[in-house]
């Protein structure tokens, strides 16, 4: 049986579209999770995917470099900077999601408590630009290229950014997941990743391919381009990276670290993570 790979459709899923419409459906299937981070946690659980871009156990590297996350308010609004949002209320698409997750650690960046945020659940990006400019809340967070057309259209303002403090994207999977398929997927992945981070494959195809796909224009997807890393193994996870991670999202108040403090063991696939 495919294994079922939940993923958003973005930009950065270039690698694993092609992956996908090479293979034809005969070890993968992809399933759209348009939400983001909470929808694909949300089908890891309910068990409707097998593999996450994204939880379950960590089985491997997708991204290298941060997400940037634009903060992104209403046409109209009085809202000029970061700082301007305190004690409002941020839109979010679900609750554990990456919108909110992100906006804890903005609000550790500005010296918020934890405890003194609010948030509104909105679903997805529709919903979140829709209560911007109603004014049910006062921003929100999501990544940069992929909302700016409606910041170029003229319907949402970006007041600023923050890059995650950690890679863009892991894979997560199920523990039930059939190891050897999982493994071949993640080095049949890294044979994609590879060539689309080549030097030959940025200079020529990815623009045409991100263009085709997402219609986006040239400059925008030139511009990423120069902002994006993706490993040379996607079965590679660096420790320092799952550390780090760990100590900015205490700090953020996100996770409460256990007696003893954390271990990386006990959130990868050991079966199948190489640790570096």
């Amino acid at each position: 049986m495919p294994l079922r790979i939940g993923y958003v459709r973005e930009h950065f899923s270039s690698p694993l579209l092609q992956f996908a419409e090479a293979d034809e459906g005969r070890t993968i299937t992809l399933v759209e999770c348009p939400s983001g981070t909470g929808q694909l946690i949300s089908r890891l659980t309910k068990d409707e995917i097998d593999v996450a871009m994204q939880a379950y156990k960590l089985a491997g590297s997708y991204v290298t470099t941060p997400l940037n996350w634009a903060v992104i308010t209403a046409k109209d609004s009085k809202y000029e900077k970061i700082s301007d949002l305190k004690d409002s209320t941020i839109g979010i698409s679900r609750l554990g999601s990456g919108s909110q997750t992100m906006a804890y650690v903005m609000g550790f960046q500005q010296g918020w408590p934890s405890e003194s945020m609010n948030f509104q659940v909105n679903n997805d990006i529709r919903g979140l630009i829709d209560s911007v400019n109603d004014h049910s809340t006062a921003a929100f967070m999501w990544e940069w290229f992929t909302t700016k057309p409606w910041l170029d259209s003229g319907e949402v303002r970006f007041i600023g950014s923050v890059p995650t403090p950690w890679p863009s994207w892991l894979v997560a999977a199920q523990p039930s997941v059939n190891t050897e398929a999982l493994k071949q997927f993640l080095t049949t992945l890294s044979s994609y990743v590879r060539s689309f981070d080549s030097a030959e494959s940025r200079a020529t195809k990815n623009v045409n391919f991100i263009k085709s796909r997402f219609g986006y224009g040239e400059e925008d997807i030139e511009a990423w381009m120069k902002t994006v890393g993706y490993p040379q193994d996607c079965l590679s996870i660096p420790k320092d990276v799952l550390m780090n991670t760990l100590s900015v999202l205490e700090n953020a108040g996100v996770v409460k670290s256990p007696e003893g403090g954390f271990t990386v063991e006990r959130f990868i696939d050991p079966k199948v993570v190489k640790l570096t």
